[in-house]
């Protein structure tokens, strides 16, 4: 089997791709690290404000998911993926000249629509240029390459952090938009006979050529992967609040928190993916993920009633436990969306199964609020409950569709 980084060597395609993430999220790292502190300190929004046009904005890149997914079908993914890095590079720069709600609606949305119709493309090209288990083995590379990237942007986003004046900020956040713009230029020399939509690719026995509508078993596996996704939201919002306000940790323990997600990620998500890339290795890694997270959850609950040196070890072992599930899960994640995808539909398919994702990132706010952060104990230990009959009822799916799949071949 050739290894990952034969692969990244053999395959200047790939480079390329691997080269724009990077790129991109720098960018985003650093940009994302300012948004609301310009918003609300700089450019004089009330915190309530930035949070209705956010929301708004998220609402369209969920439409964006979808809707760029079908696209992916019908266009070029290699020019579309370009425009799109063209329009989040001119949004992100567009961000310094807001000033009111519809303006930051208008920036925000055009944002939104560019990355997760961006995220929907990319997908449907790499499922295009890459096969069976090259896909995962290339996702949970380009995932590594994302976390190493945003760790960057978010140390140099601490430079206008320090410096504190405006101008400091509209510097950094001009910068993140110049990237993309940077990004797009190297998109160009993406190979377009690979990565663009086949005309007469058709559709494999047994589609029936009728989409991901009609396909039940995979939005219902779309829901279920936007309901165990809220796992994100967890450690990005709830922890940080639990760890400050129910925890006898001290604060500046959230900071290490989130680098050792980052530094596991980047050091196992490749490695783990491993075996993960047919519909048998996706229901076992699912499964692992499932009993993990269900496992966090119970750590991070029990970090709430133990002094100070208990609950900082207890706390790190909740995150590490939390890192493997994710993981697991994203690998889980991609070997679905790919193999259950028809090869005529892969951009419809990829848009579906984000835009459950999408779906899962815009209530989990709420869902981490409403149950760890207001009810503790109880509600880690739902929270808990409901990871974990996220994932078997994820592998009770996968496997039904494994039998369809193998009774379409025998056929």
């Amino acid at each position: 089997m050739t290894t990952t980084t034969a692969l990244v060597r053999a395959d200047p395609a790939l480079r390329r791709l691997l080269t724009v993430t990077a790129v991109d999220t720098v960018g985003r790292g650093a940009f994302f690290t300012l948004t609301s502190l310009y918003l609300i300190g700089v450019a004089g929004l009330p915190a309530v404000t930035v949070g209705a046009g956010l929301t708004v904005a998220g609402g369209v890149g969920v439409l964006a998911s979808l809707g760029f997914g079908h696209l992916a079908d019908r266009w070029s993914a290699r020019r579309m993926l370009i425009a799109l890095h063209v329009v989040q590079g001119g949004a992100l720069t567009a961000y310094v000249l807001v000033r009111d709600l519809p303006t930051l609606i208008l920036v925000a949305s055009l944002v939104m629509l560019a990355q997760q119709g961006g995220a929907s493309v990319r997908s449907a090209a790499i499922g295009r240029a890459f096969q069976g288990e090259e896909r995962v083995r290339i996702r949970a590379l380009m995932r590594t390459v994302t976390n190493a990237g945003i760790a960057a942007g978010t140390a140099l986003a601490a430079i206008p952090l320090a410096v504190g004046t405006a101008g400091a900020y509209r510097v950094t956040m001009v910068a993140a938009g110049v990237l993309f713009l940077a990004s797009a230029v190297l998109l160009r020399g993406l190979p377009a006979a690979r990565v663009d939509a086949r005309p007469d690719a058709g559709h494999p026995a047994g589609s029936g050529g009728s989409g991901p509508y009609r396909d039940g078993r995979f939005l219902l596996l779309a829901a279920l992967n936007g309901i165990f996704g809220i796992q994100f939201g967890l450690f990005e919002i709830a922890v940080p609040l639990w760890v400050v306000h129910h925890t006898a940790a001290p604060d500046v323990l959230v900071s290490p928190l989130l680098l050792l997600n980052t530094a596991l990620v980047i050091a196992l998500q490749v490695r783990l993916s491993r075996g993960t890339s047919d519909l048998r290795g996706a229901r076992r890694a699912m499964t692992w993920a499932g009993w993990l997270m269900a496992l966090a959850c119970l750590l991070w609950a029990a970090a709430g009633e133990l002094p100070t040196v208990a609950a900082v070890l207890t706390l790190l072992a909740a995150a590490a436990v939390h890192t493997l599930a994710e993981i697991t899960s994203s690998a889980a994640g991609w070997s679905i969306s790919f193999e259950l995808a028809p090869a005529g539909a892969i951009g419809a398919y990829q848009g579906v199964y984000g835009t459950g994702f999408a779906l899962g990132a815009m209530v989990a706010p709420v869902v981490v609020t409403a149950t760890a952060v207001d009810r503790g104990t109880p509600g880690w230990a739902l929270l808990a409950t409901m990871f974990l009959a996220a994932a078997l009822a994820t592998r009770f799916v996968i496997g039904r569709a494994a039998e369809r799949a193998g009774r379409v071949q025998e056929a």
